[in-house]
């Protein structure tokens, strides 16, 4: 499974990150986490609000801060 946070580095997009990595590890399984923060990359995926977040390739969390429980649930869906 491949996570992406999209986000130029702010706050919001720090915490998110901390989250990511807080439910994955919380659930013990695998997952390649990789940080985007090229402005363009964001744009070319059609991401206006960060931060966001990708799993194997589709946006599930796009515009807020998602918590461990709301990760939780959408890794626990694949």
């Amino acid at each position: 499974m491949k996570i992406e946070i999209l986000g130029t580095g702010c706050p919001k997009c720090k915490t998110t990150e901390k989250n990511v990595r807080k439910a994955v590890d919380e659930l013990g399984i695998q997952a390649e986490i990789v940080k985007i923060d090229d402005l363009q990359e964001i744009v070319n995926r059609g991401v206006m609000m960060t931060p966001a977040v990708f799993i194997d390739g589709q946006a599930k969390i796009v515009g807020h801060v998602p918590s461990p429980n709301e990760i939780k649930k959408l890794l626990q869906k694949k």
